[in-house]
């Protein structure tokens, strides 16, 4: 499987956690803040959805993460995409996105160097 390389603000979550947890993470706790004690004793909803093991790598991480969990909704679609097999209509149902939005994360997305054609160049 290709797995698509996650962007920077993701790498710690993706590292730490493995490609298939960190997209389970982000679909539960995407967009809210999350705490992560250096000694977890675990949280119920983190504990069903990432394991304690999974809490303990966060841990081990969290000099790294940022105090809100980044939504990731571009590299989730690709993941889904490229690795799960899923549809474009089944990914925007997944992540309540429409589908010109999903065809421009899997088509044109971070895995690509997209860069904003609204972005003027620097050079």
């Amino acid at each position: 499987m290709n797995i698509p390389r996650p962007p920077a603000h993701l790498e710690a979550y993706v590292t730490a956690l493995g490609a298939e947890l960190a997209v389970r993470f982000f679909l539960a706790f995407g967009g809210a803040e999350f705490y992560v004690a250096k000694n977890p004793k675990g949280k119920a909803l983190a504990i069903e959805t990432i394991g304690m093991d999974g809490l303990r790598a966060l841990a081990d991480v969290k000099d790294r993460l940022p105090a809100r969990v980044p939504t990731a909704k571009p590299w989730i679609a690709q993941y889904l995409f490229t690795v799960e097999g899923l549809s474009k209509a089944d990914i925007c149902r997944r992540l309540h996105a429409s589908m010109p939005t999903v065809t421009r994360w899997i088509d044109n997305g971070p895995q690509r160097g997209w860069v904003d054609p609204r972005q003027h160049s620097l050079l």
